[in-house]
């Protein structure tokens, strides 16, 4: 076990400790004074500055962007890009200091949705009410994510359960403090939920998460074409609603991988709420249109 793998689980062993004796406190006569409770949560935290040190320094000196193909087809729209920040997500941990969110927009050329029905609009966020949504209301749901690149399957996962939007105020609180706190304790797995990790070759690794419950299409060790089809886009792990988070890093150990800059051929790298189109990849064949990203 390397250094870096050490110090994120004993990062999440300071957190369980920390609930363990938030319990034990509320006991009439707890073992020990009330101050101490807060110990494992500071160690935590520092440790979790720790293992930031080297997303950081990555980040001040990028390397240059590694060109890839789009791991979707049809018009989609950009969100916590890296175009407008980095670390895009706010922290560098588990690979993310690159990464992107994108989402469906009505009128996307994907296979989101049954053959001969209409792509549903994307439900716009509420303040209170619906609290949250099914997952087939959002147009992504289902949308098939290819392969960026010719590599082969290090990982795939797909049997977390696909879950309710988090779409509203009440949920996004929800999601925020609770839920996402219990996930990192967990693991980066529950984090990123339903997952693919391609190696791509020299030192290189794609990840694709939020995958839909039961959609994989390909195996761990078996080797992939660009453009070739390797699950559809859910709503598993800690997320808001049906979409697609993509980033490239150096490791296929969420919990040690730093990440990497990328750019989509024929696209770039679209910004927050930025609107593209991607066409069709079949193995290998050029993928984006001409003249690429587009604004909404």
């Amino acid at each position: 076990m390397s250094v870096r793998k050490a110090v994120m689980v004993l990062y999440r062993v300071c957190w369980i400790a920390f609930f363990v004796m938030v319990l034990i406190s509320l006991f009439p006569r707890p073992p020990f004074p009330y101050w101490l409770t807060w110990v494992p949560a500071a160690a935590a935290v520092a440790l979790a500055l720790t293992t930031g040190r080297r997303g950081r320094a990555a980040a001040a000196d990028p390397r240059p962007a590694v060109e890839v193909e789009p791991p979707v087809t049809g018009r989609w729209t950009a969100l916590n890009s890296p175009a407008d920040k980095v670390p895009s997500h706010g922290v560098h941990a588990y690979g993310q200091t690159y990464a992107i969110d994108i989402v469906a927009e009505p009128g996307a050329e994907s296979e989101a949705g049954s053959e001969g029905e209409p792509v549903p609009a994307r439900p716009k966020f509420r303040s209170l009410w619906p609290v949250a949504r099914r997952n087939h209301h959002f147009p992504a749901f289902g949308a098939p994510l290819l392969a960026v690149a010719d590599g082969t399957v290090v990982h795939a996962s797909h049997g977390s359960r696909d879950h309710l939007s988090r779409n509203s105020i009440p949920a996004l609180v929800y999601l925020m403090l609770i839920e996402a706190s219990v996930r990192d304790v967990r693991g980066a797995g529950a984090i990123v939920g339903n997952h693919i990790v391609l190696d791509l070759g020299d030192g290189m690794y794609a990840m694709y998460a939020h995958l839909r419950h039961g959609s994989l299409r390909v195996r761990e060790g078996e080797k992939v074409r660009a453009g070739q089809p390797l699950a559809e886009c859910g709503n598993s792990g800690n997320s808001t609603e049906p979409h697609v988070h993509f980033q490239l890093m150096d490791d296929p150990d969420l919990d040690v991988a730093v990440g990497i800059p990328f750019t989509w051929r024929g696209i770039g790298v679209p910004a927050n709420g930025e609107a593209f189109t991607a066409g069709a990849t079949a193995h290998g064949s050029p993928a984006g249109e001409p003249g690429g990203a587009q604004t909404s």
